[in-house]
């Protein structure tokens, strides 16, 4: 008797979107549905997390990597084997890197969003933008699926 495995779905959502505050609200609602429709639902955590990582990554994209008549590009992909969901926010300027604050004014809301990032994503990172063009591309992966 042999064992077959049963087949599983790697989710992918990629879309490009306006760089304005707008085109990151639409990005963030975009990828709060798709997280449900593939079995992350609304209300969970694993959701909340991921909605916030994806607002902030959107919205460092059109705050910092802003470009006139440049859009961001969003990639969503979620591996129910792996348990893990990955966002990637490309942008078009990569001379603004992002880094950690080392430590935010209280006053300031600038560099807030990066401790977010870093507090709730099991891993995050920025890479040069494939294909070779200008920008970068920033990502961050979390464990979205019960083990």
């Amino acid at each position: 008797m042999t064992a077959t495995q049963s087949p599983h779905t790697v989710h992918q959502f990629a879309m490009r979107f306006s760089s304005t505050p707008r085109g990151a609200r639409l990005a963030r609602r975009m990828c709060e549905h798709c997280l449900d429709a593939w079995g992350v639902p609304y209300d969970s955590d694993a959701h909340d997390v991921v909605t916030l990582v994806a607002a902030e990554l959107c919205a460092n994209a059109v705050q910092h990597g802003h470009v006139a008549g440049r859009d961001f590009h969003v990639r969503l992909t979620a591996d129910p084997a792996t348990r893990t969901v990955r966002i990637e926010v490309t942008d078009t300027r990569d001379e603004t890197v992002p880094h950690l604050p080392a430590a935010p004014s209280q006053d300031s809301e600038d560099g807030r969003g990066l401790l977010l990032v870093e507090a709730l994503a099991d891993r995050w990172g920025c890479s040069p933008r494939a294909g070779g063009g200008p920008g970068k591309t920033v990502w961050a992966e979390y464990a979205a699926y019960p083990a």
